[in-house]
């Protein structure tokens, strides 16, 4: 239902770590793991059965193709098939992929996001038909087999969209996942003024600083000018970034553990449950006292003055980046990186050791 409604929607408008090695046995024996697997299997073969055999050799690539890792979050051009060149039944079946596997909140911020590609038109003075902001510019790509006992994935990307999923041995990778806006909060007057899409990313982030003391802060706080981006970037993997900086959880009060770990969740509120327990897991192994808080730039919220603000949450398994520095602090950036599990990587590793064997 939520798919039809969309497209009802859509016409309208400082220590250093060893990252631990990833095994294959926890998610492989896990029951709710393999069924989300079966559905994703199952909503992405739906979609390939609505393509012609021009669409399939548009969207189908092999599971080898460096294609997979070429990924962005800029406005550009983008193999695959995207919304504008679906028919209404194929755009139900795409978006039920994208469905399936995040929760109905990340469901809610991919659809908003797109909407923003409106607004931008608008503020830009953009005609219609521009193709640079466009609702329609999303495109999908399939890697390998869905179902298959060979490893297989596919993606969503487009404008400030860019999801990546991936199988193996029934174990689901769901990063690189990252997520923008812009507006952050849309002022301008049309329909979806006011819209924060990651206002919540947001007003928490200033909440938890807030919440530590003068001393606790000063561990917090590496700069006071905001970086123009992420640092991670669109990289394949993340590096140059090994150091942990800021207040670990454990040097934090009871209270400012719990707000920190609300803070954690927030973000990974954003995926189907059975991803979000599978990430909390691998957290409680690595340690949760370990993940640490850093911020930079601003350290009080004044939206549309132009105080650009960045903070990054970040373990011995996981880097969280938000940043609101671009268009006068009124574009966020913010990406969910698994540092042992982007696009299943060591995952794979280990299935070919084990395969070859």
């Amino acid at each position: 239902m939520r798919s039809i409604l969309f497209l009802v929607f859509f016409c309208i408008g400082s220590v250093a770590f060893a990252k631990p090695h990833h095994t294959l046995a926890p998610s492989q024996t896990d029951s709710k793991a393999k069924n989300l697997n079966k559905q994703m299997a199952k909503a992405v073969s739906a979609f390939l059965k609505t393509l012609n055999a021009t669409e399939k050799n548009e969207v189908m690539r092999s599971f080898s193709d460096t294609l997979r890792f070429n990924w962005h979050f800029i406005p550009r051009e983008r193999l695959g098939l995207n919304l504008k060149r679906m028919s209404p039944a194929q755009r139900v079946a795409a978006m039920n992929m994208v469905e399936v596997v995040l929760s109905d909140k990340g469901y809610s911020q991919i659809k908003e996001i797109i909407d923003l590609e409106n607004v931008l038109r608008v503020l830009e003075s953009r005609p219609p038909n521009d193709i640079r902001r466009d609702p329609e510019n999303y495109a999908f790509l399939v890697y390998g087999t869905p179902g298959s006992k060979s490893p297989w994935g596919w993606r969503i990307e487009g404008h400030h969209v860019s999801m990546h999923y991936t199988s193996v041995d029934g174990h689901v990778s769901f990063t690189p996942s990252f997520q923008g806006s812009n507006p952050g909060h849309v002022l301008l007057d049309v329909p979806q003024k006011g819209v924060r899409v990651h206002g919540q990313e947001e007003d928490m982030g200033f909440q938890l600083l807030a919440a530590l003391t003068s001393d606790q802060r000063k561990q917090v706080l590496l700069a006071e000018k905001s970086p123009y981006d992420i640092f991670s970037l669109n990289k394949r993997k993340v590096d140059g970034m090994d150091e942990l900086q800021g207040l670990a959880m454990k040097n934090m009060t009871a209270e400012q553990q719990i707000l920190f770990k609300k803070l954690i969740n927030l973000y990974l509120d954003r995926y189907h449950i059975t991803l979000k327990n599978q990430q909390m897991a691998q957290l409680e192994a690595a340690g949760m006292e370990n993940i640490h808080f850093a911020w930079m730039g601003n350290t009080t919220l004044k939206m549309g003055k132009g105080e650009g603000h960045y903070y990054r949450i970040q373990g011995p398994t996981i880097l969280i980046e938000f940043d609101n520095t671009q268009n006068d602090a009124n574009h966020i950036h913010t990406v969910v990186r698994d540092l042992t599990d982007d696009f299943a990587e060591d995952l794979l590793k280990l299935h070919y050791e084990q395969s070859h064997r």
